[in-house]
């Protein structure tokens, strides 16, 4: 946990024998830096965000409420420790002063003693729970390499001498997610690839999702066809899932030596089939439920002809449903435009631009739902 004596504190008032009060009574002990104006605390502050500040409330231009409301209203400083030091001692300015964000409420003329103790106690406050959130945020990194260490590391190997080639994409929209995908090179010969996308976020959802990449990778070599894969997968979820939580799958099976292609959708969006010369395509509808939320999953078989140059397109609902900062998705039409612009490319060109075309419609917007992304070309 941080040293208390290396706290920085931002004194912030237009008397400067106030400040120099404070200064004198804390230097001793804090790392001290002074603002005489609103406007220059928030600057100063997002130059260098200090640990707390020590607010005056009435100054000219910027008051200290406009101040703490900014600085409330901003996620870099939505928990800094604000203290207010004012000669206002109405209960309404202090009633206002708590409900804009404030930590503490001193009033003038202070108390140094009591000053001091409010300041210490507000950082080691912030001291305990910067570590709790380090130890979290360290957790959490080691949770996201275990995730991504679930899934299948080889897959030159995996697909070697099918005339398949695949390249994937998945990125949490936090530390770990919900979005899934696996490849299983069956005894037989088969290549059974799925995709899938567990409702909810954070723990819970990497939890599930853990479990289903499991399920998925056992049911694969004991089934042959999707829908069976697909609906044994769900059953087994089903038979333990106190939290009543559900996955969208989407399974292709690719038969060696042949170009029909068998799939089965538990909710998930179509594949997209990329063919050179032809528009995209999403030849394959949602069908049946979600997988794992109830026993029992009705689906149905398709199958889709993928010859030599075709290019097959899996992803999560993250892609189609990226919005960019005016609330816009980014939808099947910019998916199936972006792929259309890129006909014939190699599989990790194709996750690529994908990958690219989203992130420059998402822009500076922070994304809202994990993408996941497998691209699957039949050379020969």
């Amino acid at each position: 946990m941080k040293e208390l004596s290396e706290g920085r504190i931002l004194i912030v008032d237009d008397t400067a024998a106030n400040v120099d009060i404070l200064v004198a009574a804390l230097r001793d002990d804090y790392k001290l830096s002074v603002a005489l104006s609103g406007e220059s605390a928030l600057q100063s502050i997002e130059r260098n965000r200090p640990d707390l500040v020590l607010l005056d409330i009435l100054m000219p231009g910027i008051d200290g409420f406009e101040v703490c409301r900014r600085l409330r209203a901003s996620p870099p400083t939505r928990e800094l420790p604000i203290m207010f030091l004012s000669s206002l001692e109405e209960a309404q300015d202090k009633a206002r002063g708590f409900e804009l964000g404030g930590n503490d409420y001193v009033t003038k003329p202070f108390e140094l003693l009591e000053v001091k103790a409010r300041v210490r106690s507000l950082l080691k406050a912030k001291a305990y729970s910067d570590a709790v959130k380090e130890k979290i945020a360290s957790e959490l990194r080691i949770a996201r390499e275990i995730q991504l260490g679930i899934l299948p590391a080889d897959l030159a190997a995996t697909v070697a001498g099918t005339g398949l080639e695949i390249a994937t994409f998945l990125e949490p929209a936090r530390e770990i997610g919900g979005d899934l995908y696996e490849v299983v090179r069956t005894d037989d010969g088969r290549l059974v690839v799925v995709i899938g996308d567990v409702s909810g976020k954070g723990i819970p959802a990497a939890l599930f999702m853990a479990v289903t990449v499991t399920l998925v990778r056992t049911l694969a070599m004991r089934y042959r066809e999707p829908d069976e894969i697909v609906f044994h997968v769900s059953e087994a979820l089903a038979r333990q899932n106190p939290q009543d939580m559900f996955v969208t799958l989407f399974c292709a099976v690719f038969q060696p030596g042949q170009e029909r292609v068998a799939c089965a959708s538990a909710g998930h969006p179509s594949l997209v089939l990329v063919k050179p010369g032809a528009p995209p395509r999403l030849p394959v509808a949602p069908t049946g439920g979600v997988a794992g939320f109830m026993p029992g999953l009705k689906l149905t078989r398709r199958a889709i002809d993928v010859k030599p140059g075709d290019t097959v397109i899996l992803y999560t609902d993250g892609v189609t449903e990226a919005m960019d900062a005016e609330d816009r998705l980014f939808g099947e039409e910019r998916l199936v435009a972006q792929l259309a612009a890129q006909p014939g490319g190699s599989a990790a060109e194709a996750v690529a631009g994908v990958v690219g075309a989203v992130r420059r419609f998402v822009g500076e917007r922070e994304a809202a739902d994990d993408i996941a992304i497998v691209a699957i070309r039949r050379s020969t």
